[in-house]
């Protein structure tokens, strides 16, 4: 038989048994299956975590440095109903965006350019060895003499507080972008911010995100200790302003209840876990 025409199998089929004849068996414990989900390991976690603080508060037995759990529970509902923490959440979270959005903003407009050119390069590396050091509640006072007494002041501190360790987690990311995706950007004529958008940033989106949360994180840890050394913006105060007048006033039940609301608006599960299932988990960049 020549090589042009090589033999052909032929092909057969196998009968297979039905499905009704064969016997399923669970692979996995129900108590197994019922540990593996993520929301139920997490609220064992805080459920240990109250009754440790339940168990130390009641063993201190002094409401004055340590409520105990229950009392913060109480003061954090009462605050809610009343409508005054919700208030002082909004005025906190409306300037945190200012600030956080203009970080990013920054950020991106600065690894843009270190990625397109030299000089760029040359600018983000002297100004993140200058300013990263620098704590941005230090540039408060500064920020007061330029600004004034208003948002302005603590949107520009927010703005510091995030625009370094967002930067240099882009600008990580995007030097561990693959030469190959590089060229094949090239070679598609991808040239500046069209090459950034759309081989650069989704490439590095894992280091972009946990560049977001880090400066997420900042940004409330700024913003709240601007609040407790500045005070109220424009005579009113946020989340911040709220700890700061209930500590002075020995009302330590608030102090904690303002606490624990800053904690439950971290948005960690919500946003950028949300955001991380719908990209970088589904393209399989991240598991």
């Amino acid at each position: 038989m020549s090589a042009l025409n090589p033999p052909i199998r032929p092909e057969y089929e196998q009968p297979l048994a039905p499905l009704s004849d064969v016997v399923l068996e669970r692979v996995l414990p129900w108590r197994t299956r019922l540990w593996q989900q993520a929301w139920l390991r997490k609220s064992l976690i805080l459920v240990v975590l109250a009754l440790i603080w339940e168990a130390a508060a009641r063993y201190q037995d002094n409401d004055l440095l340590l409520p105990t759990f229950l009392q913060t529970t109480r003061a954090l509902a009462e605050g809610l109903a009343s409508g005054e923490l919700i208030e002082k959440a909004r005025i906190s979270m409306v300037v945190l965006l200012q600030g956080y959005l203009g970080g990013v903003l920054a950020a991106f407009l600065l690894t843009t350019l270190a990625v397109s050119t030299q000089i760029g390069r040359d600018l983000l590396s002297t100004l993140t060895s200058m300013f990263n050091p620098l704590p941005a509640i230090a540039l408060l006072p500064l920020a007061l003499l330029w600004f004034g007494l208003g948002q302005g002041s603590l949107v520009f501190v927010l703005i510091h507080s995030v625009l370094w360790p967002l930067a240099l987690n882009t600008y990580a990311g995007f030097q561990g972008v693959p030469e190959t995706l590089r060229m094949a950007g090239r070679n598609y004529g991808q040239r500046g911010l069209p090459y950034v958008l759309q081989i650069l940033v989704p490439a590095a989106l894992p280091s972009i995100l946990s560049g977001l949360k880090i400066g997420w994180a900042f940004a409330w840890r700024t913003l709240i200790a601007a609040e407790l050394v500045f005070g109220a913006s424009s005579g009113k105060g946020g989340l911040g302003w709220y700890i700061f007048q209930n500590r002075n006033e020995l009302y330590t039940d608030r102090v904690f209840a303002g606490l624990a609301l800053v904690i439950g608006l971290l948005v960690e599960s919500l946003g950028f876990h949300t955001l991380e299932r719908l990209t970088v988990r589904r393209w399989g960049v991240q598991h």
